[in-house]
């Protein structure tokens, strides 16, 4: 339960600070500025409840675990329903500020951080390009995340800086095509709250970010990404 409860925390912050960043200061911090925030997060979690939990804070990362071998299905099931409960927690969390703001802050005009594809969102690519983004980018981070955790190759001390920097590379390019999901709790949580487009598209930001962490599990586990 302690893990658990860890990976909902974790989540929670992942969830306020990075989503919080793009509803709260994106005017003032840009693309870059948001990415640095999801990697920072990650880099902060990983150095504080790595020991605890793994830091996973992503049902796509754990299920890239599940399949590589690294936990059971059990663990898997127990991370991801926390993990979500954070990130729900966590959306709830940037709506009440955003929504007390003297401004007043529209959800259904202004969003919530909300992933998504199409007319009038982002670089308004299509849902093939949002599918194939979303499997390649979190393939490509199981990949890293295996890789930098090994227990025989790894490197223990550098891995939370080098996946929160590969995490804001996959911002970098990923919030004009879909704002970046790669992670299924972190898409549901401000979801919920947008409704409308965002729970219609929610679809592909739980299936794609899970199909690309199979196959980055995987990979690692044919050896073919890893020694």
């Amino acid at each position: 339960m302690k893990s658990y409860i860890a990976e909902a925390i974790g989540t929670f912050v992942l969830v306020f600070f990075g989503v919080g960043s793009a509803v709260l200061a994106g005017g003032e911090i840009g693309f870059t500025g948001i990415s640095l925030a999801f990697g920072l997060t990650i880099v902060a979690a990983a150095y504080s409840i790595g020991q605890i939990s793994g830091a996973h804070l992503n049902p796509a990362v754990s299920l890239g675990a599940l399949v590589a071998g690294r936990i059971n299905a059990a663990t898997f099931v127990g991370y991801s329903i926390f993990q979500t409960i954070g990130a729900i927690v966590g959306a709830l969390a940037i709506y009440l500020i955003a929504t007390n703001a003297m401004a007043g802050h529209d959800v259904a005009t202004s969003g919530l951080g909300q992933n998504g594809w199409g007319a009038g969102y982002g670089g308004e690519f299509n849902m093939v390009a949002a599918l194939i983004f979303e499997v390649v980018a979190t393939a490509v981070f199981l990949v890293v995340i295996l890789g930098v955790t090994q227990d025989d190759t790894g490197s223990p001390l550098l891995a939370g800086l080098v996946i929160g920097l590969t995490l804001t590379m996959i911002h970098l390019v990923g919030i004009p095509v879909t704002g970046t999901s790669v992670n299924p709790a972190r898409s549901i949580g401000p979801a919920l709250f947008v409704g409308g487009t965002a729970l219609s598209q929610l679809w592909l930001f739980i299936v794609a970010p899970f199909v690309g962490a199979a196959i980055g599990g995987a990979l690692h586990k044919a050896r073919i990404t890893s020694p």
